[in-house]
């Protein structure tokens, strides 16, 4: 674990400018930063200086370079700005540090930003002028951000906002990796989100069943998980899971061997699916292409939000997945680790661990058994991986933001108490 941890964590040492801190989001050319990922890096370098994989002084100055460059950058509603509202667009240039693609500005990748700024806040403690600084843009970086307006007069927080044509139509609702989102809203000293937001959230959960196992659903594996990265669920409930009897620790557990289960009755008879070969989420594939496998026609997609049980499924695994879940099901996740590795051999030649996906139905020119496997590493795999490793390890992360007034804040207006709190 500590191999595939430390190789993970090699993505935010070499895929990071060091000049403004951005990470670039995919190994491919010309592409650009993510904020996600460089809210994952911000956490990640906690994590490597207890580990002993990075110096504190280095990343007290690379987090320094990263919040000094998101706290000066350009926000307002002209197209090409970094961001506005203390939102940011969700790709950024990695050199000219601007809005990349016409994306959008993204309220769920702001709170991954955030969150990785605020847990730095509470890590860098000393009496020093660099670590000072840390926590004085941690803190004012969250108070600019304007959960209120990203409402847009709703009863639930947006997508995001692009300047040609104002909010997306999409809000944040059905269970989904928002929940880190609305506990920082919540949580806000200068722009808080109303508890009504919460409560309008989760009025539009889907309780379901599936392979015995009674759960809040969301389909692809991701959603079970971003959100536990940053915040320690365990014991603790808010009014729905107190209906229920649960928390949303054990909800993931329940959606990880749900998982599995899939992986084992192979409803759609896919190759490598087993007890030992699962995990997926929204990622990337070796499509758009229809073509016949063994004589069945099959739809093949390129990045998607795959999901279990309705899909959509086309034989693509995302290792990542299956080892983010390691807090929630350590006894069906490590075998999978173990096999991945050992058996698959899916880290060797490899810069930084696993590739994003692989897709043993999609047909290949070579023999391997494990057919397609994607060419790129993507920031927001390795943040997970790295950080989910290292909760399960020591809770890390899980304990930084336990000791973050905003998250305290926000879970208790969110309606959360019992256990940690």
């Amino acid at each position: 674990m500590e191999k595939l941890q430390h190789e993970s964590f090699s993505y935010f040492l070499h895929e990071t400018n060091p000049l403004n801190g951005l990470v670039l989001d995919k190994t491919a050319a010309d592409w650009p930063a993510s904020i996600a990922a460089t809210g994952f890096a911000l956490a990640a370098y906690l994590m490597a200086v207890e580990r002993g994989f990075m110096p504190r002084a280095a990343a007290v100055e690379r987090t320094l370079t990263t919040l000094r460059f998101f706290w000066r950058s350009p926000q307002s509603r002209e197209p090409d700005a970094t961001g506005y509202r203390g939102f940011y667009y969700h790709f950024l240039d990695m050199q000219t540090r601007r809005r990349a693609w016409r994306c959008e500005l993204s309220t769920v990748d702001s709170a991954f930003l955030v969150a990785g700024a605020l847990a730095a806040g509470v890590y860098f403690d000393a009496d020093t002028v660099d670590e000072r600084e840390i926590r004085t843009l941690a803190e004012v970086l969250y108070e600019r951000v304007d959960w209120q307006w990203a409402q847009n007069h709703g009863a639930t927080v947006t997508h995001g906002w692009k300047p040609e044509r104002g909010f997306l139509r999409y809000r944040w609702e059905v269970y989904d990796e928002a929940m880190l989102l609305y506990i920082l809203g919540l949580g806000s000293p200068t722009h808080p989100l109303p508890e009504s937001s919460y409560a309008g959230w989760t009025s539009t959960y889907r309780w379901e069943n599936f392979y015995g196992h009674e759960y809040l659903h969301a389909g692809p594996l991701f959603t079970h998980q971003l959100s536990h990265v940053w915040i320690d669920f365990r014991g603790i409930q808010d009014a729905f899971m107190r209906v229920k009897g649960i928390d949303y620790f054990e909800n993931s557990r329940r959606a990880t061997y749900v998982q599995q289960q899939y992986a084992i009755d192979n409803p759609l008879k896919f190759a490598g699916y087993g007890p030992r070969c699962w995990g997926i989420t929204a990622s990337d594939g070796p499509g758009p292409r229809t073509i016949k496998v063994d004589g069945i026609k099959r739809r093949f997609f390129d990045y998607r939000g795959r999901g279990v049980p309705y899909g959509p499924d086309d034989g693509t695994i995302a290792p990542w997945a299956a080892v983010t879940s390691l807090p929630f099901a350590p006894e069906i996740v490590l075998p999978a680790i173990d096999y991945y590795l050992h058996e698959a051999k899916l880290t060797e030649s490899n810069l930084y661990g696993f590739k994003a996906t692989i897709n043993p139905t999609y047909p290949v020119g070579s023999r391997s058994p494990f057919g397609w496997v994607s060419p790129w590493h993507y920031g927001l795999n390795q943040g997970p991986i790295v950080l989910m490793i290292e909760n399960y390890r020591t809770g890390l992360l899980w304990q930084l933001m336990r000791n973050c007034p905003c998250i305290d804040r926000g879970l208790r207006r969110a309606g959360f108490s019992g256990g940690w709190l």
